[in-house]
């Protein structure tokens, strides 16, 4: 099996901004469920796994 994001309970308490991004209806309910499951808000589930992305991500050529 691949990676898995663990979440652990910490609060991100830094400077933000907001930003907008369309989102299939399939994965908000996965985020929910997550969310729900973890007792984080949508927010920081997401927040977490763009964390999560951006120090696992490879850029490779195509």
């Amino acid at each position: 099996m691949g990676k898995k994001l663990e979440i652990k309970s910490k609060k991100y308490r830094g400077e933000t901004t907001v930003i907008s991004s369309r989102v299939p209806i399939d994965l908000v309910e996965r985020l929910d469920e997550i969310a729900k499951g973890s007792g984080r808000t949508r927010n920081e589930v997401i927040q977490l796994c763009l964390e999560f992305a951006a120090e696992n991500i490879e850029i490779t050529e195509a």
